[in-house]
């Protein structure tokens, strides 16, 4: 009798994985309940849930039942033994993942970087300002 977890792939509803690990990276996600508790809702459990059953199962058989498993950029990855190796074994999703690709705004860095240190410029300005009605209030004491 075959385990329904060998991963062989010979069941005809899972896929043959035996040489593939499924890094999920949810660090993301949720919400912090505590310092140490992270606290998942719904949708992010849905998520995960789904990514590991598409990762999981053999191609949906009729079209319009789902979709294939794909890597997403800074969540998932379905890394190969010879992956995992080069890291020297390493199991850490990050590894693997990588980061979420940031969306381009169109404003060039040089633009960027000229409103931020006006910004900063600024509000170094209102610090001073602060400071000095700080100062003065204590003076009245």
């Amino acid at each position: 009798m075959q385990s329904r977890t060998s991963g062989d792939g010979k069941d005809g509803t899972h896929r043959e994985r035996n040489n593939e690990i499924l890094f999920l990276d949810a660090s993301k996600m949720g919400a912090m309940a505590s310092r140490k508790l992270r606290v998942f809702n719904d949708e992010d459990i849905n998520k995960i849930a789904e990514t590991y059953h598409k990762w999981r199962n053999v191609s949906p058989p009729l079209e319009g039942q789902g979709e294939d498993y794909m890597d997403i950029e800074g969540f998932s990855k379905a890394a190969t033994i010879a992956e995992v190796q080069k890291q020297d074994y390493k199991l850490t999703p990050g590894i693997y993942v990588g980061t979420e690709a940031e969306e381009d705004d169109g404003i060039p860095f040089e633009e960027k970087m000229k409103t931020l240190k006006a910004q900063l410029l600024e509000q170094f300005e209102k610090g001073e300002e602060l400071k000095e009605k700080i100062k003065a209030n204590f003076d009245k004491m």
